[in-house]
């Protein structure tokens, strides 16, 4: 196969799928049908054609035998008075117009056998029509259905993709929250266990858990110290005070 050959097999095969994707069934059966009904109504003038020449023939034969019986009152006319030769006139004239009432009668039949003929297929093609008509109906509505149902099926298809889309978004959404809250309790308890040095807390008074307790112990202890000795002091009064104060100067002073 040459490259033009088959780039003609490629475009016929590419426009016959355009077609039939395009194609409408419904239109397409319309138009078969409007075709049989134009060939139908083609045979049914072809038939009123028939019947008028036979119409028209039977006419003429009418006129032919009017006049060949006219024909034949002259012959009789002629011969009562005598004259033979004008009956014999009358009776050749008489003759030839036999031949073409001969050639009416054959025409005649063979139009009457035209027309049964015509009549028949009329019937048969009348038939032909009227079922291709129910046919087309039918398939017309079980086409348009099909159609309906698609469109339901491509919608619900649609919403589901779209519904599983959303719930994918919720079910991320979902695990942040899980991931953030989990996240939220680890810090807390990292907090709680001194892992990680309290926001706010500068100098001397940072460090770790572990830091600030020792911390806390000993400045306990220096405020125990203080009050105690504080106790002993009011105890003695400001007497006591002084002498023990005059004690601990040097001799020689």
């Amino acid at each position: 196969m040459g490259l033009i050959s088959r780039f003609t097999t490629f475009i016929k095969t590419v426009f016959s799928s355009a077609l039939d994707k395009a194609e409408d069934p419904g239109m397409t059966l319309d138009y078969s049908y409007q075709k049989q009904l134009e060939q139908l109504q083609n045979l049914r003038r072809a038939i009123a054609d028939v019947v008028t020449n036979e119409k028209r023939l039977e006419l003429q034969q009418a006129q032919v035998q009017t006049q060949m019986a006219k024909y034949d009152d002259q012959a009789r006319q002629a011969l009562a008075a005598n004259r033979e030769d004008l009956a014999r006139m009358a009776l050749e004239r008489k003759q030839n117009l036999q031949a073409q009432l001969t050639g009416f009668q054959q025409q005649i039949e063979q139009l009457k056998a035209q027309q049964e003929k015509f009549v028949v297929m009329e019937q048969r093609l009348s038939s032909r029509v009227e079922a291709f008509r129910t046919q087309k109906e039918m398939v017309k509505a079980q086409y348009g259905a099909a159609q309906a149902q698609v469109k339901i099926q491509e919608a619900a298809t649609g919403l589901s993709e779209e519904m599983t889309d959303v719930n994918m978004a919720v079910q991320r959404a979902q695990d942040k929250v899980l991931s953030m809250q989990a996240r939220a309790q680890a810090m807390d308890q990292l907090i709680e266990q001194g892992t990680f040095q309290e926001v706010g807390q500068i100098g001397p008074g940072g460090g770790d858990y572990i830091d600030r307790q020792l911390a806390q112990i000993s400045n306990q202890s220096s405020v125990d110290a203080q009050l105690e000795a504080m106790k002993q002091q009011m105890q003695l009064g400001p007497g006591t005070q002084q002498q023990q104060g005059q004690k601990q100067l040097p001799s020689g002073q």
